[in-house]
C-alpha cells in the first residue's frame, strides 16, 4: 500500500476512532498518526484472531483500522488519566 493510502485511510480511520472514543476530532495530524497506529494495531489483533489485517485501501481495511484506532486511544485515555 502506498503512503498516499496510509495517509487517507489513517486520517479517515482516526477520525471515526477519535469520535467514537471521546466525541470530538483530535486534530487533522493526531487523526492521520492515530489511524496508522490504529491500522498497525487493528491488523495485530485481527491477525492473532486468525483474520487478515488491512489488505489495502477498502472498507474491510477501514474497519480493521477504525477498531485498532479506538483500542489505541482507549489505553492513551486510560494510562493519561483522560476518561471521559
Amino acid at each position: 500500500m502506498s503512503v498516499i493510502a496510509w495517509i487517507i485511510l489513517g486520517l479517515i480511520a482516526g477520525f471515526i476512532g477519535s469520535k467514537i472514543v471521546n466525541k470530538t476530532g483530535q486534530g487533522m495530524l493526531m487523526d492521520i498518526i492515530l489511524g496508522i497506529v490504529g491500522a498497525i494495531v487493528g491488523g495485530v489483533v485481527f491477525s492473532f484472531f486468525g483474520a487478515s489485517g488491512v489488505t489495502g485501501l477498502n472498507i474491510y481495511s477501514l474497519v480493521v483500522s477504525v477498531i485498532g484506532a479506538i483500542i489505541v486511544l482507549w489505553i492513551y485515555h486510560r494510562v493519561s488519566g483522560r476518561v471521559r
